[in-house]
């Protein structure tokens, strides 16, 4: 009983830092921006998206409030006639220009090597440079929403989440676990304040940065080896002096990650292993979250079960909290809550099974992404 009552004060902790982030410290651009009055690029890296590319290109050349906008598109070696759609899309907007990738070097992997060579080629008068992913769809006003906040924010980079769009039972399983774990576990006040790298987060799919603090932090080419090039370019912006900080985009974007099962399995399992390192820290991270979050259902129905209410209540109390926090991140990033956070036990449970996938695979060395080795 003292050790379930501990764990029932851990999640409630945990759901308590998980409401004042989302409450207090979560920043959120305005839906209204001022026109904003300095050159901006936006970069779109692509690798075979010919069906799904339109949405995104639509929606920024549908952008408002960024006079001096530029659109710089890299095709990275698609098969399936992307630069074409590309042209269909775009036509001859005078904002947008088409580029041709090179395959990466040795060293390089396939997606910072792609962002390295959109950066090279943004407008050498842009002061803000803003990465996006083709399943990214963007409001109208976002980009200027954006560039707004990282100059209020005084930031460096900032790392708008879009509102992650879910379809399948795997979709809504997963992919809400994205913004809960950092409003559950990241101190988003002590990491926009902390020079400390391993306080740090972000998303790829829709970034911002101050094009001077970019350059000054090495650019992608500072992390053209890592697999989540997003979180360690956040590193390298802050080893360099400069400060990041998140956002909720869901306002501003939507992201549809992946089209089915296999592909946000495959997805997950390729940097699963690189968000943890270790696999004895990852174990210990799975184990705990199991503990916290799983567990105390089991515990409740077992002790219902057996006769034991008193114990069954601690641990629907711990299970009830649990699902809170997951409500309470929902609510925040616009996601969907009901029925979905009911099922917050399974979720983690399929998380500690494709964290283990990616282990596997990795040791084997049998991962790959966009027909591309990632270790």
């Amino acid at each position: 009983m003292t050790v379930l009552l501990a764990l029932l004060i851990a999640v409630a902790a945990l759901t308590g830092h998980t409401w004042l982030n989302a409450t207090r410290w979560l920043r959120r651009p305005t839906d209204r921006p001022k026109d904003v009055d300095e050159p901006v690029t936006v970069l779109l890296p692509l690798r075979d998206e010919a069906t799904r590319v339109t949405p995104c290109l639509r929606a920024l050349l549908a952008q408002r409030g960024v006079p001096g906008l530029r659109v710089v598109v890299l095709d990275d070696g698609s098969t399936d006639g992307t630069a074409d759609v590309v042209r269909a899309v775009t036509g001859d907007d005078p904002r947008v220009t088409l580029l041709t990738g090179v395959a990466p070097p040795p060293g390089w992997l396939g997606k910072p090597h792609a962002c390295w060579q959109l950066a090279s080629r943004a407008d050498p008068d842009a002061t803000a440079l803003v990465f996006v992913d083709a399943d990214v769809v963007l409001a109208p006003h976002a980009v200027a929403a954006a560039v707004t906040e990282l100059r209020a924010a005084r930031a460096t980079l900032l790392s708008p989440y879009p509102r992650i769009v879910v379809a399948t039972a795997g979709d809504r399983l997963v992919q809400p676990l994205l913004q809960w774990l950092w409003l559950t576990f990241l101190p988003l006040r002590a990491m926009e304040r902390s020079s400390r790298p391993s306080l740090a987060a972000a998303g790829g799919q829709f970034l911002v940065v101050d094009r001077a603090g970019y350059t000054a932090a090495g650019g992608h080419a500072a992390v053209a080896d890592k697999i989540l090039e997003d979180v360690e370019l956040a590193r390298a912006v802050k080893r360099a002096g400069g400060r990041i900080a998140l956002a909720d985009g869901s306002r501003l974007a939507t992201c549809r990650m992946y089209d089915n099962w296999p592909q946000l399995r495959d997805g997950y399992s390729k940097s699963l292993w690189s968000s943890f390192g270790h696999p004895g820290a990852a174990a210990a991270v799975v184990a705990a979250l199991l503990l916290l979050y799983t567990a105390p259902p089991l515990i409740a129905l077992t002790s219902a079960a057996a006769g034991a209410p008193r114990v069954a209540a601690v641990g629907l109390a711990a299970y009830v909290l649990g699902v809170a926090g997951r409500v309470v991140t929902a609510r925040a990033t616009g996601g969907r809550w009901w029925p979905d956070a009911l099922a917050h036990p399974v979720s983690v449970v399929v998380l500690g099974w494709l964290t283990l996938r990616s282990y596997h695979l990795r040791k084997r060395r049998r991962l790959t992404w966009r027909g591309r080795p990632v270790s």
